[in-house]
């Protein structure tokens, strides 16, 4: 009896895609700034419930790093919940899945890592930009700057995936047609 449940939990296990190929990087980018917008929701829900819990009244609240690191919270839990489940809503929509390098399905733990990992997609110019004291027509320059040299070194990756992918051990593949 265990065992017949053991084969049935194996066999109900995701196949391995036969097609381990990353999607065109303008398709990752599409589905990356779709996930920004999505992210608003994510904020405001956040922020609000912050905000009404914290008695927050004022935006320029000394607790506004907090707050920040709610968030940082928040993202965490939403990105790497569904990641483990193989995709988030941008994804779904643009038809990519995120699988380990094997191609299985991603546990808490590599969610969580690549999560830590795609930070690096801000955090280098965000600390420049700290120490320069720029400008918002600056931050913004930079930060697209940023952004679109990090998107085109995944041309430099063997399998064409981005370096935090690389690192946490993660890949982006086409999730059927």
């Amino acid at each position: 009896m265990a065992s017949q449940r053991a084969a049935g939990a194996a066999s109900a296990a995701d196949p391995v895609p036969a097609d381990l190929t990353a999607p065109p990087l303008a398709r990752r980018m599409a589905c990356w700034c779709y996930e920004g917008v999505l992210l608003f929701a994510v904020v405001f829900i956040a922020g609000w419930l912050f905000s009404a819990l914290g008695q927050v009244r004022d935006a320029m609240d000394a607790r506004r790093p907090l707050l920040q690191a709610f968030l940082f919270v928040v993202f965490g839990i939403y990105f790497t919940w569904f990641w483990t489940k193989g995709q988030t809503l941008a994804m779904k929509t643009w038809k990519i899945r995120i699988v380990d390098t094997a191609g299985r399905r991603l546990g808490q733990p590599r969610a969580l890592l690549r999560y830590v990992c795609s930070w690096l997609w801000f955090l280098p110019p965000l600390a420049l930009l700290a120490a320069w004291h720029a400008t918002p027509a600056q931050t913004g320059l930079v930060l697209t700057g940023w952004v679109a040299l990090w998107a085109l070194a995944s041309r430099l990756h063997p399998q064409r995936q981005f370096w935090h992918d690389a690192l946490a051990g993660t890949r982006l593949i086409r999730a059927g047609t």
